[in-house]
């Protein structure tokens, strides 16, 4: 049976980021783990289910998989599962991420494994894509240096954090994606006129934001050979 990892973050992750890949695995046979920095349950980003912010019925379809889905309520901790173990690891984004998963040595651990291994493959969404900005390879040069990336990018961020980069909630932004993947040498390109954004560059596919959260997993499940 093909496995998946999914990496979420117990800071707010994005609904619809999640839930989109996740349940077009589990549609297709996959058998899914859900791995948090401390192995407590994740935490959605309030907005991402907010009907007024995203519409009705992707603020049901992704509540509905944060409160049903029975790998989401049955996480273990990042530090307790290992690469070689999956066929596919997931990073779900949400500016959450950047406070846990982007920083968190083992998510890092697991991308780098999976993106190393040509019997792995690695979906990173959002501002997920932020954790390619800190992770290195075994001889210590970035993993995404010289990689194609889309990720969530500058443009958009505008439009959230006020003029001292803090967030709705208060919680000041720690870095944008777009400029920290750049940093890390990363050939970035969100395509900003296109209606979504995946990009496939060898075993690492990353994905924009929200909107592309459907094409992300099927993608994925294309690179899978399970379409």
């Amino acid at each position: 049976m093909t496995t998946a990892l999914f990496v979420v973050s117990e800071e707010g992750y994005w609904g619809e980021e999640c839930a989109e890949p996740l349940t077009t695995l589990e549609e297709a046979g996959v058998d899914v783990t859900v791995a948090t920095p401390s192995g407590g349950k994740p935490v959605v980003d309030e907005r991402s289910v907010d009907p007024d912010n995203v519409g009705e019925d992707t603020a049901a379809f992704a509540m509905g998989v944060h409160e049903d889905n029975e790998a989401m309520n049955d996480p273990v901790p990042i530090a307790t599962v290992e690469a070689d173990d999956y066929d596919t690891v997931v990073f779900p984004g949400g500016h959450g991420t950047e406070w846990d998963v982007n920083q968190d040595r083992d998510a890092r651990r697991l991308l780098r494994d999976t993106a190393n291994d040509a019997d792995g493959t690695a979906l990173v969404v959002c501002h997920a894509v932020g954790i390619l900005a800190f992770t290195r390879t075994h001889d210590g040069g970035f993993l995404v240096d010289g990689r194609n990336v889309t990720g969530f990018p500058n443009e958009w961020e505008e439009g959230i954090v006020d003029e001292h980069d803090r967030m709705p909630d208060g919680r000041k932004l720690p870095y944008w994606v777009e400029d920290e993947v750049k940093a890390a040498g990363g050939n970035w390109d969100a395509e900003l006129d296109a209606d979504t954004s995946v990009t496939v560059d060898g075993d690492l596919i990353t994905a924009r934001g929200p909107g592309s959260s459907e094409a992300a997993g099927e993608t994925l499940l294309a690179e899978l050979g399970l379409d």
